[in-house]
Formats: structure tokens, sequence, C-alpha cells
């Protein structure tokens, strides 16, 4: 048999475990894992290479609806450039672009803009409003569409489903796992005027405090018990809903952000005062190690980004007039690859939380592991490697990262998407190839 690619004496991670093999790819899917396999138009020596299934980004920001994003601080060509920079294969990325994804026409003009505008692949999310609710159900099913998202709080425009009726009256349409911002929007605004302009930075995670978190995922996770629909909760950031998600499992799944795994607070906000505002916020200590700890048992499904980019001078406003967000695509598996190798969980978990996981959570067809059939999607990383992260390397068009200076053992030195070599060696290679993901 000859193929397209064949990746050769890389130490390949396959859902059963670690093995030295090749990988011959035909017509962008694997065809075959083996030894001795040949020949083949293209050759990639992977030798002192581990190559692991290619790492799902489920949660970006790229800003861009089919129009071009936000100049100065990303659009669909920068966002996915930065995602194969850092070894990730595919993304979803949040309706809350301009315009926002709400709406057949807009979900269809994303999609179609995909080919020619990303180097990775791209699931998209729809939007829930209050005005849409009834029509999710279709909605949801469009090509390309990953989930429904819901924002209960913290949100632009029309995308704010805050109140139970109108939550009750999305899961209620459709089929297919939800997933939310599950911070309660009425505790935030009856506690937004203890606050005022100029306060510490720090005040970000007290005015959006633990029970802000809690109370949205106990009101969501009773929503879905009394539905039957399953949720997908994102950005996990508290000990205490970790805990409570653990008896809910057989309808909520639970995303954590790399952040709240290697970020805490109070160091982050006087290090990096407005580059450590996000949402939900970044939380004391407690809350990192129960995050680590809900890695470690089982309780949580996937890892994501939420790369949010904002233009370097609103996000150096005062608090809390500054813009909350961090960018993260491209730094989210060097950083958890340096997790690995400082022993917080093993190489196998990473993958399963950011390979099979995000694939299995929103059933991305042909995507997460390694087998014959599967997508060619492969990240490729030397566990041995150390580089340090600087603002100069990324991508975003905003410019920053708030990982700028850290060292990393662990780094991508491939990406490759359905069997086409992206990126090599920290260069992008060729024109945007990227497709629209498809889910069941």
């Amino acid at each position: 048999m000859s193929f397209d690619l064949l990746l050769r004496n890389g130490t390949v991670v396959l859902p059963w475990g670690e093995v030295r093999a090749d990988i011959g790819v035909t017509g962008g899917r694997i065809a075959a894992i083996g030894t001795g396999l040949g020949p083949a138009a293209e050759i990639f020596d992977a030798a002192n290479l581990h190559v692991l299934p290619g790492i799902i980004d489920p949660h970006v920001h790229f800003r861009d609806g089919g129009q071009g994003g936000v100049a100065g601080v990303e659009d669909m060509r920068s966002g996915t450039r930065g995602a194969v920079l850092g070894g990730v294969t595919a993304v979803f990325d949040m309706p809350n672009t301009n315009p926002a994804a709400t709406d057949a026409a807009t979900l269809t003009a994303k999609h179609d803009y995909i080919p020619g505008h990303a180097f990775c692949d791209v699931g998209i999310y729809v939007g829930a409003t209050k005005e849409n609710a009834d029509e999710l159900g279709t909605l949801e099913t469009l090509p390309g569409v990953c989930a429904v998202k819901v924002f209960a709080g913290s949100s632009t425009g029309n995308l704010l489903v805050e109140d139970d009726a109108s939550i009750e009256r999305v899961m209620r349409s459709g089929r297919r796992r939800i997933a939310f911002h599950s911070e309660d929007e009425f505790r935030l605004q009856e506690r937004k005027p203890l606050f005022k302009s100029g306060d510490p930075y720090s005040s970000h995670a007290v005015w959006r405090d633990v029970e802000c978190a809690f109370l949205g995922t106990r009101r969501i996770t009773a929503l879905a018990r009394k539905t039957g629909r399953k949720g997908h909760i994102l950005h996990v950031s508290t000990a205490e809903e970790l805990d409570y998600l653990k008896a809910h499992k057989d309808l909520m799944s639970v995303e954590v952000l790399l952040n709240h795994l290697v970020q805490s607070a109070p160091d982050v906000y006087e290090r990096l005062g407005a580059y450590g505002v996000m949402n939900p916020p970044l939380r004391d200590e407690r809350h990192l190690h129960a995050a680590w700890a809900a890695v470690a048992d089982g309780t949580v499904d996937t890892i994501g980004s939420d790369h949010a980019p904002h233009p370097r001078a609103a996000k150096e406003k005062p608090w809390p007039d500054c813009a909350a967000g961090l960018t993260g695509v491209q730094t989210l598996l060097p950083m958890m690859l340096t997790q690995v190798a400082a022993g917080k969980l093993s190489l196998a978990r990473m993958v399963d939380l950011m390979a099979a996981g995000p694939a299995r959570i929103y059933g991305a067809v042909a995507k997460g592991r390694i087998s014959t059939g599967y997508d060619a999607d492969f990240s490729i990383v030397d566990l041995q490697a150390t580089k340090r992260i600087e603002n100069a390397w990324i991508a975003s068009q905003c410019g920053w990262t708030p990982f700028d200076g850290v060292t990393c053992t662990g780094w991508p030195v491939a990406t490759i998407v359905r069997g086409k070599v992206v990126m090599r060696d920290g260069a992008v290679a060729g024109a945007p190839a990227g497709q629209a993901v498809t889910f069941r």
C-alpha cells in the first residue's frame, strides 16, 4: 500500500497506550498504523517525538462572524494561525462575533467562510437568545455547528439568557448537549453597586464570587434534571461546583480552563493587573487544587483556553472598566505539556482531556483519536524541548499573552490537519486549508 503521507519512527499515543509505530495517511484519513509501512509521497520523520491525536480547543472567541473579525484584535485567519502554531488542529468558536451567530443565515455565512480563512478545522457554536429559543433544535443541526451556547451571565447584545423560564425554553428545543456560561446574572447585578471604578483588579474575584458561579451551576443543573437535557458547564472555576457536579455526571459534563489550573489569586492580579481579568475570575489556590483533584478523579471532561483577545487599550483601563478575557489558544498545549512534565497529569490523561474529550462531548466525527478511518490530525510534540513563551511569538493581532516570559517543558514541533503539514518547526506552511468540523 502506498500513502500520501507517512509518519515514521514516532512514539504514537493511541487510545490503548503509547507504541512505536508508523502511520500511513491517504486522502486525509489514517489508512494504516504499524511498522514497515510505505512507500509514500511524503515522509515525516518523527524520531524522538510523540505523535498525539490532534489537539482540540473547544472554547475560543475569534471575533469573526464571516466579515473579517475585529481589526487589531482577531479574525479567523489570525486566530487559527495561532492555533496551529500552538499544535492545535481544531477549534470550536463561540457565537459572540459580529454579526452574532444566532440564526441560519449567520451560521451559514460563518460556515462558508471557514475554507480559505482558517488554518485548522473549525466548529461553530450557535448562540441562544430569548428570540431564537424555539428554533434552536433546528439551528443546532446545521453544518459545522458543535453546540448551543447559553450565556446565563456576562454577555453582550441579545446573547444573555438569564432567567429560568427562558433557559428552560432553550433546553426544551433540541436534543444535543448545551454549553453554558453559568454565572448568575441576577447576583452579578445585585452586587455591582458594591464596587467602584479604580478598585483593585483583585476585586474582580470578589464581585464575581464563588456563590455567583455556584448558584448559576445549581440553577442550570436543576433545569437539566427537570427537562432531561444534557449540559456542559464551561470554565468551572470553584471547588464547590466541582464537588456538586460529581453527583450529576449522568447529565452534566465539565470543562476547566488552563488558566484555572495554573494561575491563582492574589498573585495573578498583583503581577498582571488587568491581564489577569477574565470571566469567571481567577480564584485562590483552594480552587486551583480542587481543579487538579477533579482532573485526577475524572470529573473533568475537557480542557479549553477560552481564548478571548482584546486590544491593550481595552485591557489597561481601571477595573471594572477593563475588558475581561485573555488570549490562550496558542499557549494551551505548551502550558499543558509543562504540567505533564511537572507530574501534574499523565500524557494519556492530557490527550483524553484535550482530544478525545472534546470529540466525545460535542460529537465531532472522526476526530479525537489516532485510529484507522479517522481524520489524519496530529499534534507532534517534543516532550524534552524547553522554550520560553514571548509576546513576539503570539499570532493574535492583539499581540500579547498572560504567559509572556514563562518557560515551558514540552513544545509542539508540527501540526498536521487531515494529512497536511500546516506547521513545522514554528513556521506555518501554505494557505489556509481548514474545513468545518462535522458533528453527529
